[in-house]
């Protein structure tokens, strides 16, 4: 006979986890809008149906009524902060996503979720079932019995977490599961602001139950109780018994256990399809309702932090940033297909068939162009076919033959069209057909209008492929690639093996759907006062980048194998120096045997944590702070460091390799960062590390393409800082500037209030630390973590360096001001970040969109100097014939493949260029160097 097992859900706990949990990768739909939560909820909810097989399920809300609690204690829960909007608007989608799956919503004014789930969950053990309280509540451990467990759902990596009687009573320390609230009595709960008695703590509180049993005891024998704490708990003995009936669930609450009611059914399609399309939850949909299923969007994945590879590796956007407006239409269902609009797409495979269409296209002032191909690396892959379009719904497809000569052949054809500079291109992401051009020795001489990069800076947040746009804005679900070449992974073919007449439709509707959101997206620019920015900076810059992923750079292969022996060699030195320490073998990979030596056999730390799953943190952050007491942890440090520098990047770089050219062609992407800042992946560029010896040395693989070459950088010395100095217009800071001082010497001498000449080394990095912390909204708190300093001092550095530099605190407090006024920051180019949560009564989220508001105009605006810089450097080395390529964007740094014989010219051409990029009321500082590699040349 099957078990019986019934899992009831703390609604509301659950939606908060959810919500906090995604805060920093939020879920938007096309309209801005925040679906944290209900994506949260929904997938925790279907990884329990499919994980544990419950045949009976609840879910329980709290309601807005007052309980008893509340009229016991007025201040219960009072210092709450107000949920944030999109929580409590999304609570009412979360309920019909529950009454979809058909499982029973249950709350009862004057009683709270945790009161309706204890007398469930006791009611439904009576009656034979196994009880899991679905919640990350510590207060839950008192309703535990032999058949009743708390059930905490995988949360931001960790494991689930099963409690029963034995692990609720070794957590508290407790003889039975009663005493969580006698523990709760004397230490109180700061979350539901329960006071218990002020100065008892949960050490305290477990050591007084120890000794007496129940909080009733410890108050009889308060007297026996020595010193303060007998006094502590003489003086909070009422504060106690409130508490403890404060933290007592009730369990005869007047709900009723109907199995019938509570039994797992089909779910309503109908009504989950709807609510899903509403949230654009396209792959959540398909993984419950079938992969037929359709949503106008893929908001069910965020923005992440890529690897050298490119694959994603750590959430990134602090905060949500969308403006609801006419912009952002909410289409949320794309009414329109293939199937169902009028078209004409043509083909045009013969000679006379493609000479009468380039006759017609060199008439056009703009055409809409898209290359088919066999892959999705630019710089190693062969034409399909091209597309054309220059009115919508119509539109024509030119194939292009696998043998390359004749291939090369028909691209020449059309040679004319794409030197003439008075046909505007526009395309969608048009840079990869420009680098699939070039290798078929063709340029586009005329302007282009990337469609891509015109959303990215009407809406910089989310995603924007083709097809979300084409949904969003015209209504209309183009033809997926997936159909006609199958889904990705190693089974996927490739537009090569497409029949003719399919691939002409598909190809025609990219160009024609691209030609369309122009149309779309031309008047939004002036609307969103960004049109500056794209016709100045993004739109001339697609054509560098172009230029600098075709040319790539070397790499030295042998040097890689070579230290990558190096590191192996010093991997094993260090992890034998481990075991040695520790007097044990061990996996030293492990988190939970690493945490074992370290906190119980060598006892660095009597007051380590635990993650949630039990186990001790062994985090950077956790061994950099115990690193002083103990050299086995300096090594465990050495031992990660080179066993991630030999993985990530000295093993991985040389698989990077073109095959084409032996070089390696990193991809740049100029959508992704709201900041403006480019990123790059395969390799990730922006990755490459700086920070340590070992690290650098990474740089020495990246040389000089040959003999006669060299690598030249040019980086920009402290730009942030100069540009918050221009901006705040600090008398101070741009003093400093101007008389060419180092500005971490010159703040810590302002900051501690000595001459220049008495600033030693660490008060220089204390200094430097808050120069670029406060960009940053760093805090006191955050700050002393950062410099292993009191929290104190850390205090009064700050308050030190607002006192010195008046000017950069009302900058703070006047762009949160005008946030807080417009909805928006922007950098001095006009690049702007729409924070929606500006104003949010909630102060977490609040705070995410006040620091946006500070650190974005800053980081932008460098982002925008560097932009232009390449664009006025790039255009100056064509404009002397010059052979020597600029390669690499890294941050605030350049780097160019140099001839040697042209090093002394391109020099003063690549400062000029950089340092007048953006004038600002400070001097601009450029770094320049050269060598036959990276490191050398940096």
């Amino acid at each position: 006979m099957q078990e019986k097992k019934l899992f009831l859900l703390d609604a509301m706990a659950l939606i908060y986890r959810a919500y906090y949990g995604l805060i920093r990768n939020p879920r938007l739909t096309t309209a801005g809008r925040n679906t944290n939560a209900q994506f949260g909820f929904t997938t925790t909810l279907l990884d329990l149906i499919n994980k544990e097989k419950p045949t009976h399920m609840a879910v329980a809300f709290d309601t807005s009524a007052p309980t008893e609690r509340h009229t016991t204690f007025v201040d219960y829960k009072a210092h709450r902060e107000d949920a944030p909007e999109d929580l409590t608007d999304a609570i009412p989608d979360i309920k019909r996503i529950i009454a979809g799956f058909n499982i029973p919503c249950i709350e009862l004014d004057g009683y709270e979720a945790d009161d309706v789930i204890g007398t469930l969950a006791w009611e439904a053990a009576d009656a034979g079932y196994t009880v899991y309280m679905v919640t990350p509540d510590k207060d839950y451990g008192q309703l535990v019995r032999d058949n009743i467990f708390i059930y905490k759902p995988p949360y931001m990596g960790s494991k689930e977490e099963i409690m029963g009687v034995k692990e609720v009573c070794d957590k508290w320390q407790i003889q039975n599961v009663n005493q969580v609230i006698d523990i709760l009595g004397l230490m109180g709960d700061a979350v539901d602001n329960i006071p218990g008695i002020p100065g008892v703590g949960e050490k305290t509180a477990m050591k007084l139950l120890s000794q007496y049993g129940t909080l009733e005891g410890v108050l009889e024998n308060a007297d026996k109780i020595a010193g303060k704490m007998g006094e502590k708990i003489k003086a909070g003995a009422e504060s106690a018994i409130l508490s403890k009936q404060l933290a007592t669930i009730i369990t005869n609450v007047p709900v009723t256990f109907h199995e019938e009611d509570f039994c797992i059914r089909e779910s309503n399609k109908d009504l989950l399809a709807e609510v899903f399309t509403e949230l654009e939850f396209k792959t959540l949909g398909r993984r419950i309702l079938g992969e037929t299923f359709a949503a106008g969007s893929t908001t069910d994945s965020g923005n992440a932090q890529l690897d050298l590879f490119g694959n994603i590796v750590a959430e990134t956007n602090l905060q949500p940033a969308r403006e609801e407006s006419e912009a952002a239409p909410s289409i949320l269902t794309a009414e329109f297909n293939i199937n169902n609009t009028a078209h004409h797409y043509h083909l045009a495979a013969t000679p006379e068939e493609r000479a009468s269409l380039l006759a017609n296209l060199l008439q056009r002032q703009e055409i809409s162009f898209d290359t088919e191909t066999t892959g999705t690396d630019a710089n190693n892959v062969e034409m399909v076919g091209m597309s054309f379009a220059f009115a919508a719904g119509e539109a024509w497809y030119v194939p292009v033959p696998a043998d390359q000569q004749a291939a090369k052949a028909i691209i020449e054809e059309f040679r004319p069209l794409f030197d003439a500079t008075h046909i505007l291109f526009v395309g969608q992401n048009i840079k990869y057909d420009m680098i699939v051009l070039k290798w078929y020795g063709i340029e586009i001489k005329g302007p282009v209008f990337d469609t891509m990069l015109a959303h990215y800076l009407i809406e910089p947040e989310g995603r924007r492929s083709m097809d979300l746009l084409s949904a969003q804005y015209l209504q209309y679900e183009p033809v997926s690639i997936e159909t006609l070449i199958g889904k990705k992974g190693k089974n996927q073919g490739n537009m090569r093996d497409v029949e003719l007449d399919k691939i002409k439709e598909y190809a025609a509707e990219d160009a024609d759907i691209t030609l369309q959101l122009k149309e779309k997206f031309a008047p939004l620019l002036p609307l969103k006062s960004v049109e500056k920015v794209f016709y100045e900076i993004e739109n001339p810059l697609v054509k560098v980048l172009t230029d600098m992923e075709y040319e790539g750079i070397a790499i030295d292969r042998q040097a890689l194998a070579d230290y990558s022996r190096e590191l192996d060699t010093e991997i094993k030195r260090a992890e034998e120096s481990v075991y040695a320490q520790a007097g044990v073998r061990f996996n030293l990979a492990s988190p939970k045997q690493l945490g074992e030596v370290l906190f119980e056999k060598l006892q660095l730390d009597p007051k380590a944590k635990k993650t949630r799953t039990g186990q001790y943190a062994t985090g950077e952050d956790v061994l950099q702070k115990l690193s002083n007491k103990h050299q086995i942890v300096e090594d465990i440090l050495v031992f990660r460091e080179l066993s991630k520098l030999k993985s990530t990047y000295v093993d991985a770089l040389p698989l990077m390799l073109n095959p084409r050219t032996n070089r390696v062609h990193t991809s740049y992407n100029q959508a992704v960062a709201v900041t403006g800042r480019l990123s790059s992946n395969n390799p990730n560029l922006q990755n490459i590390p700086i920070r340590t010896d070992r690290g650098r040395e990474v740089r020495k693989a990246f040389v000089a393409r040959d003999k006669d070459h060299v690598l030249l950088s040019a980086d920009y010395s402290q730009i942030e800082l100069r540009i918050i100095a221009a901006i705040s217009k600090d008398e101070q800071m741009m003093a400093a500037f101007h008389d060419k001082l180092d500005i971490h010497t010159a703040t810590a001498a302002k900051v501690y209030g000595i001459d220049l000449s008495e600033v030693t080394s660490e008060m220089r990095r204390n200094a430097k630390s808050v120069n670029f912390g406060i960009i940053y909204g760093v805090s006191a708190f955050g700050l002393s973590e950062n410099l292993g300093i009191a929290r104190s001092e850390a205090k009064t550095l700050i308050d030190n360096y607002f006192a010195q530099y008046p000017a950069i605190k009302e900058y703070m407090d006047s762009q949160i001001r005008f946030a807080q006024q417009t909805g928006y920051v922007e950098t001095l180019l006009g690049r702007k970040r729409w924070l929606k949560d500006i104003n949010s009564s909630n102060a977490v989220v609040r705070g995410y969109a006040e620091r946006n508001a500070i650190n974005m105009p800053i980081q932008g605006t460098a982002a925008d100097m560097i932009k232009l810089a390449m664009i006025n450097i790039h255009k100056t080395l064509q404009q002397h014939n010059l052979r020597s390529k600029m390669i690499l964007q890294v941050h605030d740094e350049l780097v160019f493949d140099a001839r040697k014989d042209e090093v002394d010219i391109i020099k003063p051409l690549i400062l000029e260029g950089m340092r007048n990029a953006l004038p600002l009321a400070v001097p601009v500082e450029v770094e320049i160097g050269s060598g036959i590699n990276w490191l050398e040349a940096h």
